[in-house]
């Protein structure tokens, strides 16, 4: 897996997610605030458990202490910094 594999995984969630739950869901960049994309914390605790199960990861279970992401962008980062290095 390579950090477009995990980007798109990512967004296709959200979107899947943001149609589940009849979120509109604004266009997702890099840059976006989470708070702004149109998913509320139950949406993004959806997502989490979707991608967990689809990942095989959950960055936010942790004994680390980690900064929740506050874009999109830092999102997929949180993912990939989880994800690859156990890939190497």
């Amino acid at each position: 897996m390579n950090i477009v594999d995990i980007r798109s995984t990512i967004l296709a969630v959200f979107v899947e997610v943001a149609r589940d739950q009849r979120v509109r869901l604004v266009p997702l960049t890099d840059d976006l605030p989470l708070i702004e994309s149109g998913l509320d914390s139950l949406c993004i605790a959806t997502i989490v458990t979707r991608l967990e199960e689809t990942l095989g990861c959950n960055p936010f279970d942790t004994d680390e202490q980690i900064d929740f992401p506050v874009t999109v962008g830092d999102f997929i980062r949180l993912y990939a910094d989880a994800i690859l290095p156990r890939a190497s």
